[in-house]
């Protein structure tokens, strides 16, 4: 498989901006600990599985047949991590609340994070327009799908823990302006970097 590294990468980049996913985790954690985070990120890998196989049927046939629609969706694909860049670094901080409440169940938490992952754009126009690219349609490419998504939910997991560890003792610095700024502007800018790159890639 071609450019699994700059996969990889992408990958991590998507995960870890700023977004409904990281936010969910970053409030659950401070407010139950890392355990008690648990099950919003599950639910946000499943949701990732969701939206993957959808763009595995139908999207990457017409990618395997037509190098015109490839192209497409590669500048698309390019110009939304651009466009997505450019708005990280101009957003202002997220503001996290740092009041505490009572734990809710984990099947509570799941859905919450399946239901937020199913409608969150960011992962929808991953899936349908970045992940195709580094899939080779002449051999094999549904076990492609699998691995790139099998990596891609395991890069979610170990980042939202990460995550989730950050804010359980750095909480006050994370809801600070300050804090939530240098998270937008270091997302913002390793978006337009890839944004660019996936843009010069060829076939």
């Amino acid at each position: 498989m071609d450019a699994y590294l700059l996969f990889l990468i992408i990958a991590v980049a998507t995960v870890m901006s700023p977004g409904p996913g990281v936010l969910l985790t970053l409030t659950n954690a401070i407010r139950f600990g890392v355990r008690g985070a648990i099950g919003g990120m599950l639910g946000l890998a499943v949701g990732a599985f969701i939206v993957a196989g959808v763009s595995a049927t139908g999207l990457g046939l017409l990618l395997a047949t037509s190098a015109v629609a490839f192209t497409a969706i590669k500048f698309i694909g390019a110009a939304y991590l651009i466009y997505l860049g450019i708005k990280l670094w101009r957003s202002p901080a997220t503001p996290i609340e740092l009041s505490r409440r009572n734990r809710i169940s984990l099947f509570r938490q799941f859905i919450e994070g399946l239901s937020l992952q199913l409608t969150n754009p960011k992962v929808v126009f991953f899936f349908l327009s970045i992940l195709p690219q580094f899939v080779d349609y002449r051999a094999g490419h549904f076990q492609q799908f699998a691995l790139l998504v099998v990596t891609y939910s395991c890069v979610l997991m170990i980042v939202h823990l990460l995550y989730a560890c950050l804010a359980r003792t750095t909480r006050r610095w994370l809801a600070s302006d300050k804090g939530g700024r240098l998270v937008n502007r270091l997302g913002g800018g390793t978006f337009i970097c890839f944004g660019l790159g996936l843009a010069a890639t060829s076939r």
